[in-house]
This record gives C-alpha cells, structure tokens and sequence, in this order.
C-alpha cells in the first residue's frame, strides 16, 4: 500500500498528519501538502499564468487580472499565496511580472488528472532520472498506477542552453514546453507500442508534462546482477530491438536503465521520448548504439558473454534484417497522431543537443531557476479551475 498519502478530494488534498509524510514530500520537491491550501481561485490564477506564458515569458499582473477573471486585486491575494508556495517565481529583471515554477506546472497537471478521476492520492516517489520523477499514485478504488513527471532540460540546461532559439524568432525558451512534447509522444509511443503487443507499461492518460501508466511489478535491469538465464533474457532484448525496427521504430536509448525485469526475467520496455523513425538520417547509427548497449550490459554487468554463446541463433541483429521484415509503420501511423511534426522536431533539436548519457540516472540537481520556464501548454481542459 502507498506510503505517506495524501487524498485529493474536490480539489485539496488531505494532508497526512505524520511527520514522515511532510519530511519525505519535502526531500522530492513536490509537496503535495500544499494543495490542502489551494483555493479555486488560485488554481484559477495558476491556470491564468500558465495561459498568459503562450506568448510571454513573464506574464505581468494586469494580463493576469484579465484572464483569471478576478476583480478586486483578487488575483493578486491568489499570486501571493501561490509565490509563498512557490508555485510561482517573481521576476522583475525586464519587467515585474510571474512564471510557473515546475511545482506549479505539477500542480496543475495533478489537479487535471484528479478532476478525471484518474488520481485520488500521491504516495512515495519510486523513480529518479536525470529528466523525470516517477511516483507512486492512486484512485478512488485504491488501484496503484506510476505517475511520470518528465523533466527536460534538468541536467541539460547549461548544455543545451546555447540552443535557445532553436524554437525559431518570437519564440521564448520552454523547458515546460518542452517536458510537455516529451509527455505527448510518450503516451502516444506507449499506447500505440502496447496496442500492438509490445511488453510496455499500459498509457492511461496524460496532461501537459505528466503520463499516467501502470505500475508494474518489475524492476530496473540495471540493478539486477545475476540472471537464472541470461541467454533467454539477452536475445529477448534484441528481439525487441528487432521488433520496434520492423514497426518503423528506433528506441535510441535502449539500455538497463530504460529496462525492467519481472521476477520471471520478462523484460519489459519503458521511456520513449526520444524514439525515432527508421527512416531517420542515422537510423542504422542509432540502432547499432542500442544493440551494443545490450551487448556490453550483459558482457559486463551480468557476466554473460553472448560472443562465446554457440547456442544463439545471433549475437547481434541488423537493421536491414529488421526493416525488410516491416509489416506495418508505426512511424508514419504516431506522425499522424496528436504529436505532430512540429513537435517531433522541436523534441528532437533538444535530444540531439544534450547528447546521449548512459550513467545511473541518480540525480539531486534539482535547481528549479534552471527548469522552471515558461509553460506553453495547450490542453483543452488547461482551466483546472472550474
């Protein structure tokens, strides 16, 4: 059962009256607590911020009277709540006005799935990687499911920074747009990879930077060291590898840490922003990159040497193989799907600059003056409030 949980009801959450609950929300930097003191009109403020960053960067106070539709200073009673909780940032560097900090922008996002029905109560955080948080959640009927808030531009900003008119002229800088992207092609990817059979966690919903998946019993491959039968477990990888390739698709991050593991030593696939088409310039790069991944996983880290094994039919897959086998282009199906191509190739710019990082996904940097830009979220259902 979850840990530390605080129920979501009518909008507020139900703070836990254990001091572990508060301890722990606090070290993971979302503290859910905070709800419990959030009124309709500050998430109607929330929303207004959120709306205002479409077009800028720092949205002033008059903009944000206008569309929260509050009159009598009662936005600004709300903005100095929402700040308190730092939920919002002040910024006056050009001019005094107010952006979303990441835990606003997870806020917003919570309050839209618990308005489905989807999450009734947070629990333990149960995920860590250098641009995403997982957390344990729940529903009305105590069903558990993984929450992931996906954190671009975490530990990349100071890479990619120099990027920051890659979005094109008038366009502002969004590591909250850009999380946004990475949610949409994930629930997207997801849903369709276990549409067609792939051993994935099952997409239940998303909104803005946030995707709702079950939760598995299952952990990181990168933690396990001893395998009863590696060999199995090895070419069920580059089966998989095969299999995504012969849909049109390329994980381009396929590694221990993107695995899971059952007890059974079932492996099951996971994070998928960073997918691409075979068609892709370096397609054959980038699927070789994912096969030598396995080849050295399994080589170093479990002690299984796929070389030296007679009885594989294959030591490693080629591309070519797997795309003369193509019977259907999951590729071309997802490009026509809610992740457009504008999306693909803002996400993409952001991927190719910050470069591939294959080490433990532990990460503290957690600065929110690094990743708490603008939002430029377009959900249909983006006013919370009501």
């Amino acid at each position: 059962r979850m840990q530390h949980m605080a129920a979501l009801k009518h909008g507020r959450v139900r703070a836990s009256e254990q001091h572990g609950a508060h301890h722990v929300a606090a070290a993971m930097k979302l503290d859910v607590n905070v709800l419990r003191y959030l009124s309709k009109d500050d998430f109607r403020v929330l929303t207004a911020v959120e709306m205002g960053q479409k077009n800028h960067e720092i949205v002033p106070l008059p903009l944000i009277d206008t569309i929260s539709g509050l009159k009598h200073g009662g936005a600004f009673k709300c903005i100095k709540t929402l700040l308190k909780h730092k939920l919002l940032h002040h910024d006056s560097s050009n001019y005094d006005g107010y952006r979303l900090t990441t835990m606003g922008y997870d806020f917003l996002a919570i309050k839209a799935l618990a308005m489905r029905g989807h999450v009734s109560g947070i629990g333990r955080q149960i995920g860590v990687g250098k641009e995403s948080d997982i957390y344990e959640v729940s529903n009305d009927e105590g069903e558990l499911f993984a929450l992931k808030l996906h954190r671009l531009g975490r530990t990349s900003f100071r890479a990619v920074k120099s990027k920051r008119d890659y979005l094109g002229r008038g366009n502002h800088f969004s590591w909250l747009y850009l999380s946004r992207l990475a949610a949409l092609k994930e629930f997207a990817f997801m849903r369709a990879l276990g549409d067609h059979g792939f051993p994935v966690p099952s997409a239940i919903d998303h909104n803005r930077h946030a995707v709702l998946m079950t939760l598995l019993d299952a952990r990181p491959m990168v933690q396990v060291k001893r395998m009863s039968d590696p060999a199995r477990a090895y070419l069920t990888c580059m089966e998989l590898i095969s299999r995504l390739a012969s849909k049109g698709l390329i994980h381009c991050d396929f590694n221990e840490f993107n695995l899971l593991l059952t007890q059974e030593e079932e492996v099951i696939c996971i994070d998928f922003p960073q997918m691409v088409s075979v068609s892709h310039p370096n397609a054959e790069e980038l699927f070789d990159r994912d096969v030598e991944c396995i080849v050295r996983f399994f080589s170093k880290k479990v002690g299984y040497q796929p070389e030296n094994d007679p009885d594989l039919p294959y030591v490693r897959p080629s591309l070519s193989d797997a795309i003369a086998e193509i019977d259907e282009a999951l590729d071309i199906d997802l490009a026509a799907s809610g992740f457009q191509g504008q999306h693909q190739k803002a996400l993409q710019t952001f991927i190719e600059g910050r470069g591939s990082d294959h080490d433990d996904g532990d990460d503290d940097d957690n600065n929110d003056d690094d990743d708490d830009d603008a939002s430029r979220d377009e959900e249909e259902d983006c006013d919370v409030g009501d």
